[in-house]
């Protein structure tokens, strides 16, 4: 709407200091019920429940045939020391044959191990692409459902909801995809590796397994240090980003005030901050390697020291070292993936339960009436027009009323000009009128039924708005236009630009009515857009019209044009017209002025004028200013 009410606006800012500067998730940040939230997760995966538990069975088979590839390669290293060494004794040579079988067999191992590993990469996409297909149209249908409230200050701001769709989406499709797998793989891993070891040495897994306490000091101290810096740093790159949006937008402001310094030393202050979290936070993320590395090397070194002891004595094959040696290799890397995995996991946590927070959101309640006879739901149909407001107080906070006993009638095909100062209620009756918001009391009525007896789109379907925050979407002109009424002809979309004196600019366009408006139609004028949803409200052919300052950002003389153009889409439908210049409604059938949410005055202009009263002193002030 073009303006908000006072009390909504102190709602507003009252919601925004309550969830703070931030509201979006940050790397690191945890599920506040991380046990409820898996169970809704896995709620929510039942229908793929049956893939689900086949890609993990596949990735055990996986990581197995792995673990299992270097003891059958010692296998085939035995079989070449034991043919060397009885070819020295005269005793015999290599058998060539028996190392072919074991090296044909471990080539099939290793080929089952890629198999069943790519079938699972191909489940586990399907799953997460699925599932979160799934959320962005729950989350996509949900938005349509929530009260108007719930983004008024109540719940959440529609970017945050944007950002559930798409950052949150994101994020628990990617950790959906690879964290679950990788814990699974990882605890195979170090359990199939474990196993394998002690079964070739007992003593030589002792002297691994001596390393474990010094890897998890390192892992615990590096999480620790490193988890707070990431925070920083995604808060900070929040800060950036919304510093770069802002001066981005308001750089010809920035320009005109000669402030392009101050812009740019303001920006360096948070890109310094940024660049001091995320050094630290990638500085010491990046000791994990190397510091695992180490560990994994002083295992390395002792099993080298007691495997060669071990081997002089007898008590071990040079073969069994050798698998020994690369079990050792793959026996700390699973466990650097598993510290990683409890962050990732607790990050698809907190994506999940902000989705789902969303999604568990109030939705509108409707209230239609059935028919006690038939007990279907009353419907309006095309409404005739005629709108009562009888004794209707509301408030967006409880206690705080904005409109405390506004009573109106307004007859069918008439036109009501609404007129006051900011903070008024003029733009919150509308709302009310479109069911936005239910009245505290009294009853609004179209036709005789209460609004609140009537489907919100069965009583919707009868309005048409022209606002002063034009709204048009990415497509071409013709698309805009057609919005208004999906079903309407090419010749009918033209006929309503040319009615709202449209296509004199639209064939300076190239491609004219095909011509692709970016996002936001930034590629044409504020005017043209008020225009075009003009004409967009003239398709619709509504019964009731809502306009709201809808000529405030066209010139002088197209303003002529269009209040002409709108006096005759306002002929036999009632219209609502919200104007702070008041030569626009001169020829108002009823003007209600408005302060406090009470209507002080009403009448025709002439008659407030003679009044002289409240609205006569209004527009006395706007000539004299124009004077």
């Amino acid at each position: 709407m073009a303006e908000e009410d006072a009390s909504l606006k102190e709602q507003q800012a009252r919601a925004r200091r309550m969830r703070g500067p931030k509201n979006r998730f940050a790397g690191g940040e945890k599920a506040k019920d991380f046990k409820g939230t898996l169970r809704k997760l896995l709620g929510a995966l039942s229908a793929e429940l049956p893939k689900l538990i086949l890609a993990l069975v596949l990735a055990v088979i996986s990581v197995i045939f792995g673990v299992v590839g270097p003891k059958i390669l010692g296998q085939a290293t035995n079989e070449v020391f034991l043919g060397v060494a009885a070819k020295a004794q005269g005793t015999g040579g290599i058998d060539f044959a028996a190392i072919a079988r074991i090296l044909l067999f471990l080539l099939a191992i290793y080929c089952l191990s890629s198999a069943a590993q790519a079938i699972q990469g191909w489940l586990m996409t399907g799953i997460s692409q699925r599932t979160v297909f799934r959320f962005r149209r729950q989350i996509a249908e949900k938005i349509a459902k929530v009260p108007l409230s719930y983004f008024d200050g109540e719940g959440i701001s529609k970017g945050d909801a944007l950002s559930r769709m798409t950052n949150d989406v994101d994020t628990l499709s990617q950790t959906l995809n690879n964290g679950l797998v990788q814990l699974v793989t990882s605890l195979t891993q170090v359990i199939g590796v474990a196993v394998m070891m002690v079964s070739i040495s007992l003593p030589l897994a002792g002297v691994t397994f001596l390393t474990l306490p010094l890897a998890a000091l390192v892992l615990f101290v590096l999480i620790r240090y490193s988890q707070r810096y990431f925070k920083a740093q995604q808060a900070q790159l929040g800060a950036v980003n919304g510093k770069i949006e802002e001066d981005f937008s308001g750089q010809v402001v920035i320009q005109s005030f000669n402030q392009t310094d101050r812009a740019i030393a303001e920006f360096e202050k948070e890109n310094d901050a940024l660049f001091d979290s995320a050094w630290k936070s990638q500085f010491l993320s990046g000791l994990m390697q190397p510091l695992m590395g180490l560990v994994g090397n002083l295992g390395y070194v002792g099993v080298v020291v007691v495997g060669v002891g071990l081997a002089v004595q007898g008590a071990i094959q040079p073969g069994d070292i050798q698998s020994f040696i690369q079990y050792v290799r793959n026996f700390t890397q699973p466990l650097t993936q598993l510290a990683s995995v409890s962050n990732t996991l607790q990050q698809m946590a907190a994506c999940a339960e902000r989705i789902f927070e969303f999604l568990d959101a109030p939705e509108e309640e409707e209230t239609a009436k059935a028919d006690p006879a038939t007990g279907e739901i009353e419907h309006l149909g095309t409404a005739q027009g005629k709108v009562d407001f009888d004794h209707i107080s509301f408030g967006y906070l409880p206690g705080k009323t904005i409109i405390h006993d506004f009573t109106a009638d307004v007859p069918a095909g008439k036109t009501v000009a609404i007129v006051g100062p900011t903070g008024a209620g003029k733009t919150t009756l509308m709302k009310l009128l479109l069911r936005f918001y239910d009245v505290d009391g009294g009853s609004l009525s179209v036709d005789g039924h209460d609004v609140r007896d009537i489907l919100r789109k069965d009583l919707r379907g009868n309005f048409a708005m022209v606002l002063q925050d034009s709204w048009l979407f990415q497509g071409t002109i013709r698309e805009n236009i057609r919005f208004g009424r999906l079903d309407a002809t090419d010749e009918e979309v033209e006929a309503a630009a040319r009615y709202a004196h449209c296509e004199h600019f639209i064939k300076t366009l190239p491609g004219g009515y095909d011509f692709e408006l970016n996002e936001g139609a930034t590629n044409i004028s504020q005017g043209q857009r008020q225009l075009l949803t003009i004409a967009r409200a003239v398709l619709a052919d509504r019964p009731i019209l809502i306009l709201d300052e809808a000529t405030s950002n066209v010139d002088t003389r197209t303003e002529w044009r269009i209040q002409r153009a709108m006096d005759k889409l306002m002929a036999g439908r009632t219209s609502f017209v919200i104007a702070h210049r008041l030569s626009t409604i001169r020829d108002a059938d009823k003007i209600l002025v408005l302060e406090d949410g009470d209507v002080v005055e009403s009448g025709t202009h002439e008659e407030l004028l003679a009044k002289q009263g409240v609205y006569a002193e209004l527009y006395q002030s706007q000539f004299d200013r124009m004077a």
